[in-house]
């Protein structure tokens, strides 16, 4: 089978499994295993099409065209292949784990989460694979529209408003910044296409870069960057797959990703290195990601928590696209792999520990890791990831970012970046020590111990999955390098990463 076939089964197994599972829907069992079934062959798929792309393949279709000049085409690279094998491989793992949650919590209307979070994959492997910015923008689109009936699913009047904010604010951010940045785009460069080296430069100055990264990074508000993050606390009021859809697998991942492939192929990063157009950016990502782990710092739901712990690690990506530096880049792509494996694990045990024993505050949490030991383990290994400590995989992430923030001339950096890591520390590391250092030990009626309670196998197998990644990542990084190294410029390498597969 060719690459440009295997491009448009990619994008048609979700959507056929979306119609699949509603024709499914009065039988569960089958319902869930048209899930399942669409989850493992779009997977199959994606790796296949990895194989070829980072080898040097790069396939393209074109699916339509909506005016001369500017079709709806797809066209694989490094890193959108990158983010299309992470959405793929953890749909199968959130489809597991949805099928514990959905069950044991009787939630309602089981059918069409399924079926939207099938649709919102589907978006997710377009924005992925776009070649150009007017397919990006349809599919990012589809994405906001398909995850807000999974935000509203609860249908009462919390889930209702919060809802209403989530696609209030990507809606607005969308149709005010993003559409005329794109628009500005396309008369400048005459193109909407992604080419390496970017389509802008020598079409505009240091001024127009400037102004037009402004609308870029705020348009997409997926990325969820200080002000326009306000959308994604909200949205926490969803169901916990739907958290770790929102958090790792499709939508902030599709914010953040959107970024920096603007930055690479539509900026270009040497443009914005000479024109110096993205500066003010690395102090508004720095400001965003330190002042989101102080108000992570304050929330005492461990859903909002872990909500705002999201919009910190987001600016982590965006620090490293303004940097512009191959290093920074390389940092970058690599936080939006380590991030997702750190923080999908720590949503699945936020989830697991509601189903088992319906507890959502921090302060309830004394002594559960004693109930529920495999859980709180692997919420302790996914969060010393997201503090980036070896051997997990955000430790990486953190270090090139670093390392780039130094490359750019950019020291602050380093300090910002020491700083976060710090207060990943104090709103993370006392979740951990609640559940395994209780003054008092829980104890029944009768005075006897309380014995292990956890999740049903549905939610736990896929959450230790999930933080058994977070590890395997560690010895990944010369790989991600090596597949990330042609697109960024063949950044050099970092000896400690080398041999890392």
């Amino acid at each position: 089978m060719n690459g440009p076939l295997l491009v448009v089964l990619a994008l048609a197994i979700p959507s056929l499994g979306a119609a699949g599972i509603a024709l499914t829907g009065p039988l569960p069992q089958r319902r869930e295993g048209v899930t399942l079934a669409s989850a493992v062959l779009l997977a199959l798929v994606v790796v296949r099409l990895a194989a070829g792309v980072f080898t040097g393949a790069r396939p393209e279709v074109e699916l339509f065209e909506i005016m001369p000049a500017f079709p709806i085409a797809l066209k694989l690279e490094p890193l959108g292949m990158l983010f299309a094998l992470v959405a793929s491989l953890l749909w199968i793992v959130n489809s597991i784990y949805s099928i514990g949650y959905m069950r044991s919590n009787h939630e309602p209307r089981q059918t069409s989460f399924y079926v939207c979070f099938a649709v919102a994959i589907a978006s997710t492997l377009g924005i992925a694979f776009a070649g150009n910015l007017l397919t990006l923008f349809l599919f990012y689109e589809v994405l906001t529209l398909s995850t807000y009936p999974l935000v509203a699913h609860h249908g009462d009047a919390q889930a209702r408003r919060g809802a209403r904010t989530y696609l209030t604010v990507l809606l607005f951010t969308s149709i005010i910044f993003f559409l005329p940045a794109i628009l500005w785009t396309g008369a400048l460069s005459g193109t909407l296409d992604f080419r390496p080296g970017g389509i802008l430069a020598g079409r505009a100055g240091p001024l127009a870069t400037a102004a037009l990264l402004a609308l870029y990074v705020f348009g997409i508000g997926k990325a969820a960057l200080m002000p326009f993050h306000r959308w994604l606390p909200s949205a926490m009021v969803a169901p916990t797959p739907v958290s770790a859809l929102l958090h790792a697998v499709a939508v902030v991942k599709a914010g953040v990703f959107t970024v920096l492939k603007v930055v690479v192929y539509v900026f270009g990063p040497q443009h914005l290195l000479e024109t110096g157009a993205s500066t003010w950016l690395v102090y508004v990502a720095s400001f965003s990601l330190l002042a989101a782990s102080i108000v992570a710092l304050t929330r005492q739901n461990l859903k909002a928590r872990l909500a705002y712990s999201t919009v910190s690690q987001l600016a982590y990506v965006v620090l490293g696209a303004a940097l512009a530096s191959p290093l920074a880049l390389v940092g970058a792509a690599m936080h939006i792999v380590m991030h997702a494996a750190g923080k999908i694990t720590l949503f699945f045990c936020a989830g697991a520990i509601y189903t088992a024993h319906h507890k959502t505050e921090i302060n309830q949490l004394d002594g559960i890791g004693r109930r529920m030991p495999f859980t709180m383990a692997a919420f302790f290994v996914a969060a010393l990831s997201v503090i980036g400590l070896p051997p997990l995989g955000g430790a990486w992430s953190k270090l090139y970012l670093a390392l780039g923030g130094l490359e750019g001339g950019h020291g602050f950096v380093l300090a910002v970046l020491m700083s976060s890591t710090l207060l990943n520390v104090a709103y993370l590391m006392p979740i951990v020590g609640r559940a395994f250092f209780p003054l008092h030990p829980r104890t029944r009626g009768d005075g006897s111990p309380e014995g292990i309670a956890e999740a049903p196998k549905l939610c736990v197998i896929p959450l230790g999955i999930t933080a058994a990644l977070c590890v395997v990542l560690f010895f990944l990084a010369g790989d991600l390098e090596a597949m990330l190294s042609e697109l960024f410029q063949a950044a050099p390498p970092v000896p400690l990463a080398q041999g890392g597969g």
